[in-house]
C-alpha cells in the first residue's frame, strides 16, 4: 500500500508555497506539485518580482535622464542596455525561485514537477512532462492553482507582437510605440516600464476612469501624473479588434456606448484585461468541488463542500493578491492541524508600483457613502512634507478615512514615493482597530514620509501642523 501524505498541495504559487512551508514546520508529511519548472508561480516567475524589477531599473534609468540635474548631479552618456537589464531581472527571480527549494527542504517539504489533478477522495495523479503518471494518496489536498491572463476575445496572443503581461516582462527591444489594453494595476505598471525605456505609450480602458476599485480621488490624480509623464489614455472605449499588418498593428476602439470606430497603430499591444482563475482539467467536478459561473472554487475558511479538500489564492473568490495569497496559505495550513486560523480580509493592501506609486488599504470614500457609512476625512499633500520636499519628490497625498462615530480608522489611501513602505504601518493600525487619533498621537521619525501619514490623520479632527 502507498505510503500516505498529510497534505498534497497543487501549485507551488505564493499560496501553495508558503502552505507547504507552513505545514512542514507543523509537522505534516508535505508534498507540493508544480508543473512549473521553477517554483513561485506567476508572482515569482511571470509577474510581481520581474515587473518590479524592470520598474525598478527603468526609473532609476529614467531619474538619470531627467531628474538628476536639479540635485547638482551631471550625467553624460548614459545609455540603456535591455539585455543587461533583463539578465539582471532574470538573476534576480532565479536567486528567490532557489531560496524557495531551500525552505522546502529545511521544512522536508517534497517537491514534485508536474501537472496535478484530483483523482478521487484523498488522491492526486500527478503526470509529468514526458506524459508519466504517479499517483499520491493523501489525508488533505490543498488546491492552489492561481490563475491565467484573462484571454482578449477574437484576439491571438503570440507574446511577441501582441503580448500578455509574460510577453511584456521579455520584449527584445523597446517598441516605438505600445497600446495597453486595460487600466489596471498590470497594464499601468508594465506600461510605465515601456514608456520610461523610449516607448510612446497609450492606454484603452472599457470604464471611464482608471485603476477600478482603487479610490476615486486617488484615481483621478493618479491619471493626470502618468499624462504629464507622457502616456495617453482613452478612457470609455471598447477594443473591437487587432489587425496585423507587416510592419505595424492597426487596433480598433469604439465609444463603450457606441459611436464612431477609431484607429490607433503600434508596434506592440500589450493585453491587461484582467486574470481569471485557473481551475480547468483539476477533476474537480468528478471530486464533487464546486465552481461558481466564473470558474471560482466555493470555499467557507478555505474549505470546500468535499471533506479533506481546501483551496486558496487567485482560483478563490477575492482579490487576486500574492500576498493575499500567502495569508490564506498559512491559515489553511494551520486550519488542518486544528488552530485557530484567521485572515482579515478588510485589511489586505492594495499596490500599484508605478511612480508615484499608488497604495491602499480598507474601504474607499465611494463604498462608504454607498453603504450609508458616516466617515470624516483627514489629507496631506507630500508638497507639505519635509523629507519629499528635500527629494524632490512631491507628488501626491495620504488621506486617512474614519468612522464619524467612534473615529476608527476605515481606510487610509496613499500616492507618492515610497507609499508602499507606508501602507503597512496603517494596515497594522487598522488590524488593531485603532482610532485616527492613536496614529495621530504616535511620534513618528522626522524628516521622513511617514509623517505624512500621521499628518492626514490628524487632519480628521483639523489640526495637522506641518507645511
Amino acid at each position: 500500500m502507498a505510503d500516505t501524505y498529510d497534505l498534497v498541495i497543487i501549485g507551488g504559487g505564493p499560496g501553495g508555497y508558503n502552505c507547504a512551508i507552513r505545514a512542514g514546520q507543523l509537522g505534516l508529511r508535505v508534498a507540493c506539485v508544480e508543473k512549473g519548472a521553477t517554483l513561485g508561480g506567476t508572482c515569482l516567475n511571470v509577474g510581481c518580482i520581474p515587473s518590479k524589477a524592470l520598474l525598478h531599473a527603468s526609473e532609476a534609468y529614467e531619474n538619470i535622464n531627467t531628474s538628476y540635474a536639479a540635485l547638482g548631479i551631471k550625467t553624460n552618456g548614459v545609455s540603456l542596455d535591455l539585455a543587461q537589464m533583463m539578465a539582471s531581472k532574470s538573476e534576480t527571480v532565479d536567486g528567490l525561485t532557489k531560496g524557495i527549494s531551500f525552505l522546502f527542504k529545511k521544512n522536508k517539504v517534497e517537491h514534485i514537477t508536474g501537472t496535478g489533478r484530483i483523482a478521487g477522495p484523498g488522491a492526486v495523479e500527478i503526470t509529468d512532462a514526458k506524459g508519466k503518471t504517479i499517483s499520491l494518496v493523501t489525508k488533505n489536498i490543498v488546491i492552489a492553482t492561481g490563475s491565467e491572463v484573462t484571454p482578449l476575445p477574437g484576439t491571438k496572443i503570440d507574446e511577441k507582437r501582441i503580448v500578455s503581461s509574460t510577453g511584456a516582462l521579455a520584449l527584445p527591444r523597446v517598441p516605438k510605440t505600445m497600446v495597453v489594453i486595460g487600466a489596471g494595476v498590470i497594464g499601468l505598471e508594465l506600461g510605465s516600464v515601456w514608456r520610461r525605456l523610449g516607448a510612446k505609450v497609450s492606454v484603452v480602458e472599457y470604464l471611464p476612469r482608471i485603476l477600478p476599485g482603487a479610490d476615486g480621488e486617488i484615481a483621478k490624480q493618479a491619471q493626470r501624473a502618468f499624462k504629464r509623464q507622457g502616456m495617453g489614455f482613452h478612457l470609455g472605449m471598447k477594443v473591437t479588434g487587432i489587425e496585423t499588418l507587416k510592419t505595424k498593428l492597426k487596433l480598433s476602439m469604439e465609444p463603450a456606448k457606441g459611436g464612431d470606430v477609431q484607429i490607433l497603430e503600434a508596434d506592440v499591444v500589450l493585453v491587461c484585461i484582467g486574470r481569471r482563475p485557473f481551475t480547468q482539467g483539476l477533476g474537480l467536478k468528478t471530486a464533487g468541488v464546486k465552481t461558481d459561473p466564473r470558474g471560482f472554487i466555493e470555499t467557507k475558511n478555505w474549505q470546500t463542500g468535499v471533506p479533506g479538500i481546501w483551496a486558496i489564492g487567485d482560483c478563490t473568490i477575492g482579490p487576486m493578491l500574492a500576498h493575499k495569497a500567502e495569508e490564506e496559505g498559512t491559515a489553511c495550513a494551520e486550519a488542518i492541524v486544528g488552530k485557530a486560523a484567521h485572515v482579515n480580509y478588510a485589511v489586505i493592501p492594495g499596490v500599484v508600483y508605478t511612480a508615484p506609486e499608488i497604495a491602499w488599504v480598507g474601504r474607499t470614500e465611494e463604498e462608504l457613502i454607498e453603504a450609508g457609512i458616516a466617515f470624516k476625512k483627514g489629507a496631506f499633500p507630500f508638497t507639505a512634507n519635509a523629507r519629499a520636499r528635500a527629494n524632490h519628490e512631491t507628488q501626491g497625498f495620504v488621506k486617512v478615512l474614519a468612522d464619524a462615530t467612534t473615529d476608527e480608522v476605515l481606510g487610509v489611501h496613499m500616492m507618492g514615493t515610497n507609499v508602499s513602505e507606508m501602507i503597512g504601518e496603517a494596515a497594522l493600525a487598522m488590524e488593531f482597530r485603532a482610532a485616527s487619533e492613536d496614529i495621530a498621537r504616535t511620534c513618528h521619525a522626522h524628516p521622513t514620509l511617514s509623517e505624512a501619514l500621521r499628518q492626514a490623520a490628524m487632519g480628521v479632527e483639523g489640526w495637522t501642523m506641518q507645511m
